[in-house]
């Protein structure tokens, strides 16, 4: 950024950080033998989605070659839109890895076609409990989000210690006020 983007006022927008995405995929040993969790198969991506034709045309093409690049897999892929115009592929798969392959292809491509700044975060659950864990494209970061039966509320206790038992494992985010809840996600 230069210093008339400053004085103007100008932000650059920060490309989203994919390589980091992977560290769920050994994360899991621990949830798994240290934590008794397990993955819920099913994790979902979000993306802010935009006017434009070309857009339209990449998500579309993205949603494709998921559909076709998967289906000997497993993996099925649902597409959504949240009450805030968000947009989500929920994948659902019985391998973890394909989970997470699958949602790393799909930010890449999104990236490739020059759409990345419009990824928000990967959802990736965990039973029992419904536990989730967050990652935030732009900052490159893991949280856990714990909703509670009791419609919009979390179990931050829990959160707490899923952060403590999993700093080592992942690039947990250090600001708690960033932990933002996902009420409504589609896993």
């Amino acid at each position: 950024m230069g210093l008339f983007d400053s004085l103007l006022g100008r932000t650059k927008v920060e490309k989203p950080t994919l390589e980091r995405l992977f560290a769920i995929s050994t994360a899991q040993v621990t949830l798994e033998t240290s934590l008794d969790l397990r993955p819920s198969q099913r994790a979902a991506i979000c993306f802010k989605p935009m006017s434009s034709s070309r857009f339209r045309e990449s998500g579309k093409d993205i949603e494709e070659m998921v559909r076709m690049a998967f289906t000997d897999s497993g993996t099925e892929m649902d597409r959504t839109v949240d009450e805030y115009g968000y947009e989500w592929f929920t994948l659902s798969d019985s391998d973890f890895e394909d989970l997470v392959t699958t949602i790393h292809v799909t930010a890449q491509s999104m990236t490739d076609d020059g759409f990345g700044e419009q990824l928000l975060c990967a959802l990736f659950g965990f039973e029992p409990g419904s536990v989730r864990f967050v990652y935030n494209f732009k900052r490159g970061t893991f949280y856990p989000f714990v909703p509670q039966e009791k419609k919009n509320t979390r179990d931050t206790e829990r959160e707490l210690q899923l952060q403590a038992r999993m700093e080592h494992e992942l690039p947990i985010e250090p600001e708690l006020e960033r932990w933002y809840p996902l009420w409504d996600a589609p896993i």
